[in-house]
């Protein structure tokens, strides 16, 4: 029974709706609708964008994103090598074409987010710092500052030109998307504040509705600690299938590694370029496949079942700086509270390793390959209806696709005019009671107690391993949670919401059930591991699983072949052709075990797996006043003397949030504004203007204003402020060698090596070399020898009296054996001539591993007479992180004795090792 104090909510009647009108409605206010939306508007429509919660911080992208999983940047990578990874990764089930998308739009997007203000990581020379986390291909594009991506995009939703073609509609949830003659029409909902009811006429409908994070049970059995973003629960999957458009590969499940006991991810993404790394309990990597998938995840299952479990991500090997640098990001961007986890139960990066497991299962294209079939615009197969997203089939899509795929539907969407005809009678019928029915029982069972029992049975009967029994015994549970789920009571618009988010779960679960029934293989690793059939069978089943509604109001299904590739992968040769109907997929008999008529039987055993300032202080109630003031100028899209009063405000609280009001509105003279900021008596506001202006550094015109503003900071006693001003003069190219170097005598570690990434921006090579020997700290000494690696690519330098090579030589005697590791591995790019090969051999014997692996490092750009022979002998190192750069160093020798010692490397007990070494042959 419910316990609810409020009386219930009365029922408006269908006569009583809102109805609102528009070009392209957007439904969904995250990744993929923000930029849905922009771009109808650029291109003349008049949006109407809803949002169930609010659109400042609503989706996927709440929290913001520590990176991008899938940038496919000019000189660092190809589309089509792109394309054929994701294909390889999905066992060859894709649709290339949509892929492409991605691919070849990707950097323009990038590009364009970075317009908008949204930072990502770049080196000292503005290129961007893509990353090789997979073993082929470099990807991962890092956003250290990525907690604000959100927040920039409602900036962008918010400008004058926009608002005048955008509306943006919060706490309204559609339920349904309403169709006419066989196309979208619009949309009905209600407002989840006052329960009102909405309907939408509309001339294009795009769903951006997220994942179903909210399919199975979490460990915790807390019901919104998921994976995935909980606010999303299958709404866009439930729509797209009663508007009567196709669905495909809802067979292949979202399945991820997390930490273990909180529902977060453990981010290998983040901690492999710092050196991190995924092993079995003895310290063993031990991860073969290539690519984060199914597969990956079935050999992540497996380590965690054998005796080798548990598995952990490796940190505890990393030096402070690196542990420090994973913290500032881990623990403020995406899941903020990772950080108080950990410290909750006494655990530190630098003593304890980090346990991780296995998450529920989900949903997702943007993670594996589940969601709305589209073609190359977003185009679903119902006219007008559009899918972008997580929501949609474009495999390992992740963010950058979402914003792609956004971006596609609201170009090809703007086209269209709002319907005139009249809306569908019985639909709105259909979506008015589906919205109001717990109030008609508000004493009903609660919410929370159906969603329960409900993904209980999909944890039971659907999480893999799948066999056709239990998918059956699934199928039975979900059709008699239709009368819990009609039972629900609910008494508040709140209520209302959750209850209606419980008829999509239910919809998506049956899904799940049933094309996992359908497709009789195993595919996708553990995405879709079917006890009963565990070979995967191409001959059969080299197909999209496509499903729909019928007339009748039947999951039906249809096996559609994969089109021919525009990129040719190897192992996959598909020929297109006809699809195959396959109708009503039923239920196998579980209604008893066995036949009731015959004594039980005895079969031959078989092996079974084995899952063993001094003025006084203004009043509050006047600080209370002017913060007010701020909001609501705010709203005004205020010029810069409109704000000033505010920044010069005897109240460092309202300062601080005039800063910020400045940082969201971007009136013209906003970067000479923040500068002068950076000189505030108050530390909160120093380090708001600090923080501000790394945030828009992309964005903020380099004036001469501005340059000198940020040279005067250099002088102030802030040190927070110091590296700030040095890391926007490096970006904006608005320095020199003659004023970065000043600050190589700064007294703290973080304002010199600031310092030293910009003299790297300005290849100060001089400065550098004459620097680096002398500088007292470790840290600032290890980022001297990358920058001189940096400054000298590609020169390949032949005489140890080249100043950088002086310095390197002098730093590959330091005392500190992280300093002799990064001058070891500068010599791998700036060319290691025979004094220092000697040097460099010599070093592999270091009692250190990691001057061990440097001086590997530095071998590959030796002469290969004096370095094959020496890394051979190094492939038998005890430490598996020695002989993986032993191997990429063999790597870079075209010899004949290399190829044999990389031949060597293929059977080693380490899965990189072996890995790079197969891959080089």
């Amino acid at each position: 029974m419910t316990t609810s104090a409020h009386p219930p909510l009365e029922i408006p009647s269908l006569a009583e709706a809102e109805e609102l009108t528009c070009d392209v409605l957007v439904i969904g206010g995250g990744t993929a609708g923000t930029m849905a939306a922009l771009t109808a508007a650029e291109h003349g429509a008049d949006v109407l964008l809803l949002e169930k919660a609010h659109v400042r911080h609503s989706g996927a992208l709440a929290m913001g994103m520590d990176g991008v999983n899938n940038a496919v940047i000019p000189g660092r990578a190809e589309p089509d090598d792109y394309v054929a990874e994701i294909t390889r990764a999905n066992d060859g089930i894709v649709d290339q074409s949509t892929v492409r998308q991605t691919a070849t739009r990707g950097f323009a997007m990038v590009q364009r987010l970075e317009s908008y203000g949204v930072k990502f990581e770049k080196d000292e020379h503005g290129e961007y710092a893509v990353r090789q986390v997979h073993r082929s291909g470099s990807y991962v594009l890092p956003m250290p500052e990525g907690k604000d991506v959100k927040k920039v995009l409602y900036r962008q939703l918010r400008r004058r030109e926009m608002r005048e073609r955008i509306r943006i509609e919060n706490r309204v949830m559609p339920v349904r998307v309403l169709t006419s003659d066989g196309r979208a029409v619009g949309a009905a909902g209600f407002n989840t504040r006052t329960g009102g009811f909405v309907t939408v006429r509309a001339g294009a409908v795009i769903l951006a509705t997220g994942a179903c994070g909210r399919l199975g049970l979490p460990a915790s059995g807390y019901l919104y600690g998921t994976y995935e973003n909980p606010t999303n629960a299958g709404d866009g999957y439930a729509m797209a299938y009663h508007a009567g458009a196709e669905l495909t590969g809802i067979e292949c499940f979202q399945i991820n590694p997390l930490i273990k006991d909180y529902n977060g991810p453990a981010c290998a993404y983040v901690a492999n370029p710092f050196g991190g790394y995924q092993v079995n309990r003895h310290g063993e990597r031990f991860v073969d496949s290539d690519y984060w998938s199914g597969q990956m995840m079935a050999e992540f299952a497996a380590e965690v079942a054998s005796d080798r479990g548990p598995v952990y991500l490796k940190l505890s090997h990393l030096p402070e700086e690196s542990i420090s640098a994973l913290e500032s990001i881990l623990h403020s961007t995406e899941r903020p509270t990772r950080g108080t986890f950990h410290e909750g139960r006494g655990h530190d990066y630098r003593t304890h390793d980090v346990e991780m497991h296995i998450s529920e299962i989900g949903l997702c294209g943007g993670h594996s390959a589940s969601g709305v079939r589209v073609d190359d615009h977003a185009r679903t197969t119902v006219p007008r209806l559009y899918a972008a997203g997580d929501l949609a089939c474009v495999p390992h899509n992740y963010m950058i696709g979402a914003f792609v795929f956004g971006d596609l539907a609201g170009a090809d969407a703007a086209q269209y005019r709002p319907y005139e005809g009249e809306l569908p009678a019985d639909q709105l019928r259909d979506a008015h009671e589906l919205v109001y029915r717990p109030l008609h029982n508000p004493d009903g069972a609660p919410q929370p107690q159906v969603e329960y029992k409900l993904r209980r049975f999909v944890n039971d009967y659907v999480a893999p391993p799948k066999s056709g029994a239990r998918l059956s015994l699934a199928l039975e549970a979900f059709e008699r949670m239709r009368a819990d789920i009609a039972g629900m009571g609910a008494r508040t618009p709140h209520e209302l919401m959750r209850c209606a988010e419980v008829t999509f779960i239910r919809d998506c679960a049956e899904m799940a059930a049933r094309a996992s029934l359908a497709r009789t293989e195993s595919r996708w690793g553990l995405y879709h591991d079917r006890l009963d059939h565990p070979a995967r069978d191409d001959a059969s089943w080299f197909h999209h699983l496509d499903l729909h509604k019928s007339p009748s109001g039947a999951m039906e299904f249809t096996a559609r072949p994969v089109a021919p590739y525009l990129v040719p992968i190897e192992d996959f040769t598909p020929t297109g052709g006809p699809s195959r109907r396959l109708g009503e997929i039923h239920p196998e008999n579980v209604a008893t075990a066995g036949s009731r008529e015959l004594a039980p039987l005895v079969s031959p055993a078989e092996p079974r797996p084995t899952y063993s300032p001094t003025a006084p202080a203004p009043a509050a109630e006047e600080s209370s006043s002017r913060l007010l003031e701020l909001v609501a100028l705010a709203e005004q899209e205020p010029e810069l003397d409109a704000l000033r009063p505010y920044l010069t405000d005897p109240a460092a609280a309202v300062r601080r949030e005039a800063v910020t009001v400045l940082t969201e509105t971007l009136p013209t003279g906003t970067g000479p504004a923040l500068a002068e900021a950076l000189r505030d008596p108050a530390a909160e506001v120093r380090t708001a203007a600090a923080a501000s202006l790394r945030e828009l550094v992309e964005t903020l015109p380099p004036s001469p204003a501005l340059r000198d503003g940020l040279a005067a900071a250099l002088a102030e006693p802030d040190p927070v402020v110091r590296a700030a001003a040095l890391d926007v003069l490096r970006a904006l190219r608005l320095g020199d060698a003659g004023l970065f170097a000043r600050s190589l005598s700064d007294h703290d570690t973080a304002v010199r090596i600031e310092a030293v990434r910009a003299l790297v921006s300005v290849d100060a090579t001089a400065e550098l070399a004459h620097a680096a020997p002398s500088d007292p700290s470790r840290e600032v000494r290890v980022t001297f020898a990358k920058a001189l690696g940096t400054v000298a690519a590609g020169r390949l330098l032949d005489t140890p009296a080249e100043p950088a090579l002086t310095a390197l030589t002098t730093l590959a005697d330091d005392p500190d054996a992280l300093v002799r590791a990064a001058a070891y591995g500068a010599l791998g790019t700036t060319g290691c001539p025979a004094p220092l090969t000697a040097r460099a051999v010599a070093a592999l014997a270091d009692a250190a591993w990691q001057v061990r692996a440097g001086a590997a490092t530095a071998l590959s750009a030796a002469d290969p007479e004096t370095a094959v022979p020496a890394l051979a002998k190094t492939l038998a190192d005890p430490n598996a992180d020695v002989r993986k750069a032993a191997v990429l160093a063999l790597t870079r020798h075209r010899t004949t004795d290399a190829r044999a010692a990389l031949a060597t490397a293929t059977s080693d007990s380490d899965a990189d090792v072996r890995a790079y070494a197969t891959r080089a042959l």
